[in-house]
C-alpha cells in the first residue's frame, strides 16, 4: 500500500466522474464549470495517452456549437426511432431490445453492496453509461479512502467488487457500445468521447495485490 501512488489515484476517480458527466445532455454548464479543463488536469496526472484524447475532446467542445451536439446526442443516446447507440448494458449483454433485463437487475445489486444510489431525479435504468461510471467513480474513490487510512482489508473489498464489476457489466459492454458510438456519431465531439471511455475504462483493469 505504500508505493501506491494517491495523487494519481484521485486523478483517476476525477477522470471517471467527468466522463460520466459527459453522458448527460450537454449544456453551458460544460463551459461554465470548466469540465473539460478539469478533465484535461486529471487525464494528464493519470496516462499520457488518456491527456491527448482529454485534450482533443475539449477542442472538439470549443469548435462544435451545443445545438450541433444536442441533436447528434438525441441521434446518438435518444432516439426517437432508430437509436445509434443505446447506452443501457442490457441492450449489450442481452440484445438489442432488452432494457431493464437480468443483467440490470445483477448491476443494480452490485451497486447496492458499494453502497451506491441513483438519485431519485435520473430518470433512466440503472444500467446507462452515466450510472455505471459514476459507480466506478465511486469505487475508485473509496479505494483511495483505504490506501489513505492504511486499511488493507477494505482495500481487498473494494478492489474485489471493482473487479467484478468490469468482468460481469461495464468491461463487457463498453467496447461494442463506444464502438457504436464512434460509428454513428455526426461530431469529433462524440468519437472522442467515445475512444477516450473506451480506453480509460480499459486501463481499470483490477490487478491483485502485492503481497
Amino acid at each position: 500500500m505504500e508505493d501506491y501512488d494517491l495523487e494519481q489515484g484521485t486523478a483517476r476517480q476525477d477522470l471517471c466522474r467527468y466522463l460520466a458527466a459527459c453522458y448527460y445532455q450537454p449544456g453551458p454548464e460544460f463551459a461554465e464549470e470548466k469540465v473539460f479543463d478539469s478533465m484535461l488536469a486529471a487525464a494528464t496526472r493519470v496516462h499520457p495517452d488518456l491527456a491527448a484524447h482529454a485534450l482533443r475532446l475539449g477542442e472538439e467542445f470549443a469548435r462544435e456549437g451545443l445545438e450541433d451536439l444536442l441533436i447528434d446526442y438525441t441521434r446518438l443516446f435518444l432516439g426517437p426511432t432508430h437509436t445509434l447507440a443505446r447506452p443501457y448494458g442490457s441492450v449489450w449483454l442481452e440484445g438489442e431490445s432488452v432494457v431493464m433485463g437480468e443483467s440490470t437487475m445483477a448491476a443494480q445489486a452490485l451497486y447496492r453492496e458499494g453502497g451506491f444510489d441513483i438519485g431519485a431525479e435520473f430518470r433512466e435504468p440503472p444500467d446507462h453509461i452515466a450510472a455505471e461510471l459514476e459507480f466506478l467513480y465511486l469505487l475508485i474513490y473509496r479505494e483511495n479512502e483505504a490506501h489513505r487510512d492504511g486499511k488493507p482489508d477494505a482495500l481487498e473489498a473494494k478492489l474485489a467488487l471493482r473487479r467484478r464489476f468490469l468482468d460481469e457489466h461495464l468491461g463487457r459492454w463498453v467496447g461494442p457500445f463506444t464502438a457504436a458510438v464512434k460509428a454513428g456519431a455526426q461530431s469529433n465531439f462524440y468519437r472522442q468521447l467515445a475512444e477516450l471511455t473506451h480506453r480509460f475504462v480499459g486501463m481499470q483493469a483490477v490487478k491483485p495485490l502485492a503481497n
